[in-house]
């Protein structure tokens, strides 16, 4: 007979989910290196170019191919994402509940040098704000990218965003946002190596959850 696997067997990052982080990691820089290179094609703000050795791509035609490769596995890699983690419960378990008083309580620590980072299980309320933020500026990119690609197609799309140039506003801001929680991320990465060891190996196991009346789930 088969044993059953223990709550305390369960690991804070499981292997489905380390693929995916990885994955995202690889298809989200092509995307961003590869969009450099188009925008550098048609600028939106005048005198910003991102030089060659930020781009992927040598022109512009070259990063198309890029940012369309990076695009299939970033969004059929979010998309399985998203079900997987609503499915099992994960992002409900992460990321929520978010409450002001909390993100105000984080922030004022933060600028005090508070933080700590020994319970790798537990995110912080900012923590789980910018994981929201970067998830719906994901899907920011998703819709706008589809304008952007098939105008005509997706005219409805376009008109719901204002126009096609409010479609590349919408979407170069929705790439600031996430270069900024790369960033952020990576940072606080190096800051804390053994997060990196986790999304590589599992990270710690998590203590078997009790119920609000004490009772084992």
């Amino acid at each position: 007979m088969k044993k059953e696997r223990s709550p305390k067997d369960r690991r804070l990052h499981p292997l489905a989910i380390r693929v995916m982080h990885w994955i995202n990691a690889a298809a989200m820089m092509v995307m961003i290196t590869s969009g450099w290179g188009i925008y550098n094609d048609d600028v939106i703000i005048n005198g910003l170019h991102f030089p060659g050795y930020l781009r992927l791509g040598e022109w512009a035609a070259w990063s198309v191919n890029w940012h369309f490769a990076g695009m299939w596995f970033f969004g059929i890699n979010g998309l399985i994402y998203l079900t997987y983690g609503v499915a099992t419960g994960r992002l409900r378990e992460r990321l929520l509940p978010i409450r002001p008083r909390d993100v105000v309580k984080t922030v004022v620590e933060t600028l005090h040098f508070k933080i700590a980072h020994e319970d790798l299980t537990v995110y912080n309320a900012v923590q789980k704000l910018l994981y929201i933020l970067v998830i719906l500026a994901s899907i920011n990119q998703a819709l706008t990218g589809l304008a952007l690609w098939k105008p005509v197609q997706f005219s409805s799309l376009v008109s719901l965003f204002g126009g096609f140039q409010s479609v590349r506003v919408f979407h170069f801001a929705g790439m600031v946002v996430i270069v900024g929680f790369v960033i952020v991320h990576v940072l606080l990465a190096v800051l804390v190596p053994k997060t990196i060891w986790a999304m590589l190996a599992g990270g710690p196991r998590l203590e078997k959850r009790r119920s609000p009346q004490g009772a084992s789930k």
